[in-house]
């Protein structure tokens, strides 16, 4: 990862699929001050990377129930939880965020899982009246973070939603509304690793959505902000710091990700295993790392406890809020106490490290 902030003259990138008519155009006139409006502001956050499936049918919190490791059959419509899908192995498939809207189940995964995911969940579906749909491309999802977040999301509202309303929601909360002529979802948030909203709205309207936050105050935060924002708040991210490798309690995630009264799900025998006989013990866990010096490490880049190595960095940023590189990084258990004293090997030379608390920011 590159330890400088971005400037604005890079190049631009390729229009991914979920990108809506307008969206980079518009973008690239905006002045980004995204980091600060993240931190003491509102933010507009690209959500490009999340593809949305659409659970339909009468069987469907049940039949999810059986898969994921959340308790999803207690979803009221209106709330929501995040949670993990398994393999037998205990494995994960992907994190997921899971929001009851009382007539459809919408599902945020991330983009590059999306038809795996969707094949898994169709691969189990008998009897059950279950239909699952991608509605990636009819939905634009617009993320606003930050402590002033909910003015800018009520004032784009046409729906009776104040900012006071929208403060008092808990995260994972979803209220249908509109904005200007378009229905929309509001859901409350803590996906960028600070407090906002995301809106769901169809694409052709996401543009004029866009524009009216902008009116209101919210700066557009670029990946990077995001990114610093996210590494600041200990949050892990499937593909970067989680995979197809890693089990829910090496990440830390399942303080929020996993039931412990549910009945069963695929994966369930192995994560009861580690937590009632193992006592939560795993051979490694996700990590804070601070990096002396000026330069952050990058993704892969190995860890030593002497020549000893011990785990691997997979996330790194130079913080503001810090004053320092900090990184994420799975060690080993016996190196995971706060003060540990490590070595990190980035671009063959040593940068020492210390083992810290996450977060390494707290939201206020």
């Amino acid at each position: 990862m590159d330890t400088e902030r971005p400037n604005t003259d890079r190049p631009r990138r390729c229009r991914t699929r979920n990108e809506w008519p307008g969206q980079m155009e518009h973008l690239e006139r905006i002045a980004a001050k995204g980091y600060d409006a993240l931190r003491a502001g509102a933010a507009v956050v690209d959500r490009n990377g999340v593809a949305r499936l659409m659970l339909t049918g009468k069987d469907r919190l049940a039949y999810l129930q059986g898969l994921l490791t959340n308790d999803v059959a207690a979803l009221q419509a209106g709330t929501g939880c995040y949670a993990a899908l398994l393999t037998p192995q205990g494995r994960m498939i992907t994190d997921m965020r899971v929001i009851e809207l009382g007539d459809s189940t919408l599902l945020d995964v991330p983009s590059h899982v999306s038809d795996r995911v969707r094949t898994h969940l169709e691969r189990f579906v008998f009897s059950e009246d279950v239909q699952v749909r991608d509605v990636t491309a009819a939905f634009a999802e617009i993320g606003v973070y930050g402590p002033e977040a909910a003015a800018a999301v009520a004032s784009v509202l046409t729906g009776a939603l104040a900012a006071e309303t929208l403060d008092a929601l808990s995260i994972y909360d979803a209220r249908r509304t509109r904005a200007g002529d378009a229905e929309a979802i509001v859901i409350r948030s803590d996906e960028a690793g600070v407090r906002g909203f995301d809106l769901a709205i169809d694409a052709a309207q996401a543009s004029s959505l866009l524009r009216a936050l902008h009116e209101a105050g919210a700066v557009s935060a670029d990946a990077d902000d995001a990114e610093i924002v996210r590494i600041e708040s200990g949050r892990p991210r499937f593909g970067v710091d989680m995979d197809d490798e890693t089990i829910p309690l090496e990440a830390g995630i399942d303080g929020r990700a996993i039931s412990r009264t549910k009945g069963c799900y695929v994966g369930q025998e192995v994560i009861i295993r580690v937590l009632d006989r193992g006592h939560g013990r795993v051979v490694r866990r996700l990590v804070g790392l601070r990096i002396d010096g000026a330069s952050a490490p990058a993704h892969d880049d190995g860890l030593f406890a002497g020549d000893r190595e011990i785990g691997r960095v997979t996330s790194a940023a130079v913080s503001p809020r810090a004053g320092a590189p900090i990184a994420l990084g799975y060690v080993h258990r016996d190196f995971v106490g706060p003060g540990t004293r490590l070595d990190v090997v980035h671009g063959g030379a040593r940068l020492g490290a210390q083992v810290v608390d996450l977060p390494f920011v707290k939201q206020p």
